[in-house]
């Protein structure tokens, strides 16, 4: 009987303390979701410029934004694909109260011609919230086999074409003291990879330049958001360039396994909302190698080397 009773008052205590945490959690849940609906809401109506929109990730960036009752601005270089994207978006998402979206084609590579682009689509949205700079290639090949103007190519998209466009955008955000610029990079832009240094180098150089641009702009309410992604089932790797400029032509394993580009989009957008100033979006290895890189530097570069020696030709 003893036994018994003393079972009982554990029993009621492990409830009662069970019940002291359960519901706070219920109700922190609770608050956080009415919150993110709150902020999710306040993206009506907001112009959200991304590039590289016409396939992969943007194209499901879009996707997300616009359903969310933004006006999407689709840039990209192929214009009849763009024309694909906005005929999806509008047969998708039919019942969603925003604007229709707006095609603009642009090559993130001929930078000198940005800011006129900028300045033509300001002319017909009146401003740009959101900046997302996705566009770009990878690249597939060793740093012998390379040809610097591979390098050059890859840096002047990657890097220096979103760096330009964000210039061209931010005087209108200072003018609206409100705006929010997001990189897409990648894991690559917090490790490189061996067979992959014109790729890396151009993320690595995006991580560095918003970290200064963060800085920078807080003081105009302007918010910088970086992504770091691992694989997503995407083109990017058919579309790699080779160390001779050509065309890769194949998925590899690892973004044939890769993230659904929705599910990405869908995390950048939450991103977007909390006003996150980084994310890392990935599996168990590549965070493994992150913090590798990091904190034992000397066990990534012998952990590298021996992916290198495993890959070369």
């Amino acid at each position: 009987m003893f036994d018994g009773k003393k079972l009982y008052q554990s029993l009621s205590l492990l409830g009662s303390l069970s019940l002291a945490f359960t519901i706070p959690w219920i109700v922190f849940k609770v608050c956080r979701a009415i919150h993110l609906k709150r902020n999710y809401n306040a993206l009506l109506g907001k112009v959200v410029l991304i590039t590289g929109a016409s396939s992969g990730l943007g194209e499901a960036l879009a996707h997300e934004f616009y359903k969310q009752g933004c006006q999407v601005v689709l840039c990209a270089r192929r214009r009849q694909e763009l024309e694909r994207v906005r005929t999806e978006l509008l047969q998708t998402h039919p019942t969603v109260p925003t604007i229709p979206p707006i095609v603009h084609p642009l090559d993130l590579s001929d930078i000198n011609t940005l800011p006129s682009h900028v300045d033509k689509i300001l002319a017909v949205t009146g401003k740009i919230d959101i900046l997302i700079n996705n566009g770009g290639i990878s690249h597939r090949g060793s740093v012998l086999a390379t040809q610097p103007d591979v390098d050059i190519k890859i840096m002047l998209t990657n890097y220096f074409g979103s760096a330009a466009l964000t210039k061209a955008v931010l005087p209108s955000m200072i003018k609206n003291k409100s705006g929010h610029v997001v990189f897409i990079s990648s894991i690559q832009g917090l490790m490189a990879l061996p067979e992959r240094s014109a790729y890396s180098a151009s993320k690595h150089a995006m991580q560095a330049f918003s970290d200064s641009l963060r800085a920078e702009v807080a003081v105009h309410n302007i918010s910088v958001t970086v992504v770091s992604a691992g694989y997503i089932k995407t083109e990017l790797s058919r579309n790699a360039l080779t160390g001779s400029g050509g065309k890769h032509g194949e998925m590899d394993a690892a973004t044939e396994s890769g993230y659904a580009p929705g599910y990405v989009a869908t995390e950048v957008g939450r991103a977007v909302v909390q006003k996150k100033k980084e994310i890392l979006i990935s599996t168990l290895v590549p965070r493994i190698g992150v913090f590798l890189r990091k904190y034992l530097p000397s066990v990534y570069f012998y952990v590298m080397e021996k992916r290198a020696q495993k890959h070369s030709f």
